[in-house]
């Protein structure tokens, strides 16, 4: 057996592999200098052009651009008139803005326990914890306790994996409730239903759906997000709102002396990504099949590898679902390890692997434990996956070599703490 890196020994790797990293060619870099050469590095088309071409991949009527997926889930949450009064269901598992886009709104996260299988949002546990704390009152459904009402449900796509969003979607019309879809994982990914298969971010399932182009996703602008609708109303909303709440449209304004005039009509935010990460993006959407196709070969590698290893469980697609596999994220079966899963982490770093851990559950972040600005259902499987995930490097350029690198690091290690 060789001898961990973590205990003096040869790592697999001479140099560390990201767990994730964006991918860049000539066609990107010569269509950022082109737009840097324009009239326009803001405001300008190609912010119009990059919004157009995202509503068509995804089959929605409209796409509004953002600075940051960040930006954007405030601009859903903005739009979809969520307030102090009001309670929304969301993952636990997630990145945190997630749920901060409700606190910037004021209003009350209410985390509910994941599903073991895709650690999404469990519909089971939603419709429990709806049935045990909510009484359904004038169309509305209050918080028997708190006596605030049930807003909205923001699912997470897990991993790239899609939420059934189906079953939340017909639990939302009886209910009267607001679906954003948090998709910033699932670019490319889709959902069977109604017959067919449904492009996550078309909003059949949803009111609004939020992408993010951070340079890990699928696609990168930099820093950057959008927020796919199919209702003028919430687009309307949502241009202002990155804007300042300003409008120059003659249709909306309360008084037009002149051309000149403008109005901010609510408190908003400068939220606007600019003309040179949209230019970015619009060369980045050309490749986004190749990109998903290298990802799709990447895990088969991976499942291969680890499919027989009874210390390691690997995420699995379910018929419904196409996966976008922005992340690998498997768990570790513990029982048959001697070990934590974060000397593991330490252990695969030391062999020059970049894992990652997604992602420490957001009630567990010092300003929720210190605020407490939340509700919360019973956390059982949550807390179990949150001491077993870990998430293997996984993106377009990663090379066989890489690949078999982790491949390698990871039987390695865990031969080392498997019991006997």
């Amino acid at each position: 057996m060789d001898k961990l890196a973590l205990h003096g020994g040869t790592p697999v790797r001479d140099t560390m592999l990201p767990y994730g990293k964006q991918s860049i060619d000539e066609q990107d870099i010569d269509s950022v200098i082109n737009t840097l050469k324009s009239d326009f590095l803001t405001t300008g088309p190609k912010v119009k052009e990059f919004e157009d071409k995202i509503a068509r991949f995804v089959g929605a009527k409209y796409a509004v651009s953002f600075s940051s997926g960040t930006a954007a889930l405030h601009g859903a949450a903005f739009a979809a008139g969520f307030g102090k009064e009001h309670e929304i269901i969301t993952t636990p598992l997630s990145f945190a803005a997630t749920a901060n886009c409700i606190l910037y709104q004021q209003a009350t996260p209410v985390f509910v326990d994941i599903n073991k299988n895709n650690l999404n949002l469990s519909y089971k546990s939603v419709f429990s914890y709806i049935k045990q704390n909510y009484v359904f009152l004038n169309n509305n459904l209050v918080n028997k306790k708190t006596k605030k009402r049930l807003k909205g449900i923001i699912p997470v796509h897990f991993a790239g994996h899609p939420v059934r969003l189906d079953k939340f979607y017909r639990l939302a019309k009886k209910y009267n409730l607001i679906i954003i879809e948090d998709a910033a994982h699932a670019f490319g990914s889709s959902l069977y239903g109604w017959g067919k298969w449904q492009p996550t971010g078309n909003c059949s399932f949803s009111h609004m759906a939020i992408f993010s182009f951070h340079p890990v996703k699928h696609i990168t602008t930099g820093e950057g997000g959008i927020v796919t609708t199919n209702n003028r109303h919430l687009y309307n909303y949502l241009c202002q709102f990155r804007t300042h709440g300003i409008t120059r449209n003659p249709d909306f304004l309360n008084n037009n002396p002149g051309p000149w005039h403008y109005e901010m009509q609510f408190l908003g935010n400068n939220y606007r990504l600019s003309d040179i990460s949209a230019a970015l993006g619009i060369s980045q959407l050309r490749k986004s099949y190749s990109f998903l196709q290298k990802r799709v070969k990447i895990v088969s590698h991976y499942i291969k590898a680890f499919s027989n290893d009874k210390a390691i469980i690997l995420p699995k697609e379910k018929k419904w679902a196409r996966s976008s596999w922005h992340i690998f994220v498997v768990r570790l079966n513990l029982k048959n390890l001697k070990t934590t899963r974060d000397e593991i982490f330490q252990a695969l770093l030391a062999e020059n692997i970049g894992v990652n851990v997604h992602y420490i559950p957001i009630y567990k972040h010092p300003y929720y434990v210190r605020q407490k600005p939340y509700l919360a259902g019973i956390m059982d499987t949550t807390e179990r996956v949150f001491k077993e995930i870990i998430t293997l490097p996984l993106y377009p350029d990663m090379t066989e070599k890489d690949v078999n690198d982790v491949i390698k690091a990871v039987k390695k290690v865990l031969e080392f703490y498997r019991k006997k």
